[in-house]
């Protein structure tokens, strides 16, 4: 009799799609669990919405500090992913703060043109800057630095002078992962979507807070 598969096992060789917004405190506490996958040979694809981007992005004032901070915490209790008081000082109640991902998402897409692999490594980068490091990741400025300590030194040089072939490739990556948020009927980020046998299934957002065998399973339905 054959033994049942581990949970590793069982989510090796397989794809999946990750819609994510590099300001979005819950994309954060996921980052474990999307490392785990990489780590167990799924391969994840990130797409970036531009959710907190144009419209979505928003001066940070008090009232917003206030609200991100409380919901950081719990994701902070969920998740264990550490949110330092750093970044509540520098970045919550900095004096005209934005939240604006747009700079952020386009400092993902100079990585993907230079060194497309690494994606979710430029991605965890950035997070650290603005969560345990407090920086300011809506500037262009920060961000280089933050690529270049990662060394990530092709994609800074690039973000520090934007040419109009990366801002071109960072919009139609907005555009894909609003057109599939929209296909599938995600309601935000993070979102998970399987890709098996050429169809695409959205996962509940859910399962990439619990265990890891959960998020297998899931994937395996």
């Amino acid at each position: 009799m054959s033994m049942p598969l581990s949970s590793d096992e069982a989510a090796r060789g397989q794809a999946v799609t990750y819609l994510f917004d590099p300001l979005c405190g819950w994309c954060y506490g996921a980052a474990p669990m999307l490392q785990r996958l990489r780590a167990a040979g799924v391969a994840v694809s990130p797409v970036p919405t531009g959710l907190f981007t144009g419209p979505g992005a928003r001066p940070m004032d008090a009232g917003f500090a206030a609200y991100a901070w409380s919901n950081d915490q719990r994701i902070e209790r969920l998740t264990g992913q550490h949110f330092t008081e750093a970044y509540r000082n520098q970045v919550l109640d900095a004096e005209d703060g934005l939240f604006d991902s747009g700079p952020a998402t386009l400092a993902l897409t100079a990585v993907v043109l230079a060194e497309p692999e690494r994606e979710l490594d430029a991605l965890a980068a950035i997070q650290a800057g603005r969560y345990v490091e407090g920086r300011d990741t809506t500037s262009l400025a920060c961000l280089v630095a933050i690529l270049r300590d990662a060394g990530f030194i092709a994609a800074a040089d690039r973000l520090a002078t934007p040419d109009e072939a990366l801002l071109a490739a960072n919009r139609a990556r907005i555009v894909e992962g609003r057109a599939l948020m929209a296909s599938l009927g995600a309601q935000g980020v993070p979102a998970l979507v399987a890709q098996r046998y050429g169809q695409q299934r959205l996962i509940a957002s859910n399962a990439l807070f619990g265990s890891f065998d959960n998020l297998v399973s899931h994937l395996n339905a």
